[in-house]
C-alpha cells in the first residue's frame, strides 16, 4: 500500500507530530509512504494528475527524530501518478497558510477531489473538509454540545454578549488554530478590550463563547476514528490538556501539559451525539476538545496528540489508524467505485 501524507511544508514537520507517528507506523507495517506539499500537484493536458512526492530514505527509522531529519534532507523526490496511490491522507492546517500563502490553504481539498475521481481513497473526505475551513463548521452540530456562542465582527455585539455571560467569555478568531489569539474576557468594561478586539478582528470574524468553569482543569482531547472513539486494549485515545499557570489556552503548542484522563459515560455520550454528522461527512480521523458535556472545537484537519497518548498509556494507536486504512483499501478493491469516498472514509 502507498500512503501519501499532504502537509503544509516539510520544514514545518516535527518529530512529535501525529503525522510523523502515522508515517512511521505505516512503514513499520510494510507500506510505502511519501509526503506532498501544496505546490506538489501537477494536472497535465491529458487530465492525468501527478504529485511531486518527497520520499524518506529506505529502511525503518530508528526514531522520530531520525525520520524527520531524513525527511528534511529530501533524499529522494519522485513524481508519481495518483493512480499509483492507495491513500491520500490530508494532514495540513489551512489556517497556517491563510495569511502568507492564501493560495495554499485550500489546495488539499481541491486536488483531493481530483484524486477521489481517479480512484484514490482520500481522508478526511475533501468535500467535507472544504466546508470545514473554519470554526463555523462546528455550528452545524447539535446545540446541546456547543457552548453559548456569538460570531460577529461588531464590537458592540461582542460587548453585549459579554455582558450576558456571568462567567465571561473566551474570544478567538473564526479562522485559526494552535491557541493563537485566544483571550479570556471577564467584563465588557475591561480596559484592553478594544486592543484585543483590534488584534483578533484583523484575522476576520470573531467567535465569543461563554466561559465554561470546568476549563480551569483543561480540556480533554478525544480521538474519533470512523465516527467512534478510537480504542485499543481497553484504552481510549484521549488525554487531558492542562493549561499552564495563568493561561486560558490548554493547547500543547501553548505550553499546555498532557496528562492521563478517564473517559466517562458523559464524554462517550458527547461523542455519540456528533457521530452521525462526522460519519455522513466522511471524517475518518477527528479530535474532539471537550470540557464537561460541551465541545469547544472539532479538529478535522490535523488532530494531534497520538504520541502523547503512547507516552501516557504505552498504547500505539497510530498502528490502529493505519490498520483501518488497510481495510478501506481492501474494501475499495472489492467494491470499486460503488462506494463513495465519503462512505468509505468512515466505513
Amino acid at each position: 500500500m502507498r500512503i501519501v501524507f499532504f502537509v503544509n511544508s516539510i520544514e514545518g514537520e516535527a518529530p512529535y507530530y501525529t503525522t510523523t507517528s502515522l508515517a512511521i507506523a505505516a512503514m513499520a507495517r510494510g507500506h510505502d509512504i511519501c509526503y506532498v506539499t501544496p505546490d506538489g500537484f501537477v494536472l497535465r493536458p491529458d487530465d492525468s494528475l501527478s504529485m511531486r512526492a518527497i520520499i524518506p530514505g529506505v529502511g525503518k527509522p530508528k526514531n522520530a527524530e531520525a525520520f524527520i531529519a531524513d525527511l528534511n534532507a529530501k533524499t529522494s523526490t519522485e513524481t508519481i501518478d495518483v493512480v499509483d496511490v492507495d491513500v491520500l491522507f490530508l494532514r495540513n492546517d489551512p489556517s497556517l497558510d491563510a495569511d502568507e500563502r492564501p493560495w495554499a490553504a485550500h489546495v488539499g481539498a481541491m486536488f483531493g477531489r481530483l484524486a477521489v475521481e481517479r480512484g484514490v481513497i482520500v481522508v478526511n473526505d475533501p468535500d467535507a473538509l472544504a466546508k470545514a475551513q473554519n470554526k463555523l463548521y462546528f455550528q452545524d452540530f447539535p446545540e446541546v454540545i456547543r457552548p453559548t456562542t456569538l460570531i460577529s465582527k461588531s464590537l458592540d455585539e461582542i460587548r453585549a454578549f459579554i455582558d450576558s455571560q456571568k462567567r465571561g467569555v473566551v474570544l478567538k478568531p473564526l479562522q485559526g488554530s494552535g491557541g493563537r489569539h485566544v483571550f479570556k474576557i471577564k467584563s465588557s468594561k475591561e480596559s484592553n478590550l478594544n486592543q484585543i478586539f483590534e488584534a483578533v478582528s484583523g484575522e476576520g470574524y470573531l467567535i465569543a463563547q461563554g466561559y465554561l468553569p470546568d476549563a480551569v482543569e483543561g480540556d480533554i482531547r478525544l480521538f474519533l476514528m470512523n465516527g467512534r472513539p478510537l480504542e485499543k486494549d481497553g484504552s481510549y485515545a484521549a488525554f487531558r490538556r492542562v493549561p499552564a499557570k495563568g493561561e486560558v489556552r490548554s493547547n500543547i503548542s501553548a505550553a499546555g501539559t498532557a496528562t492521563a484522563v478517564k473517559i466517562t459515560p458523559e464524554i462517550l455520550e458527547v461523542a455519540e451525539i456528533v457521530r452521525p454528522k462526522l460519519v455522513a461527512d466522511g471524517m475518518f480521523l477527528v479530535g474532539l476538545d471537550i470540557i464537561g458535556s460541551k465541545i469547544l472545537e472539532i479538529n478535522v484537519f490535523t488532530p494531534g496528540g497520538l504520541q502523547n497518548i503512547d507516552r501516557l498509556y504505552g498504547v500505539d494507536f497510530s498502528s490502529v489508524v493505519i490498520e483501518a486504512l488497510e481495510k478501506k483499501v481492501s474494501t475499495r478493491a472489492n467494491y470499486g467505485s460503488r462506494l463513495s469516498n465519503a462512505v468509505l472514509a468512515t466505513l
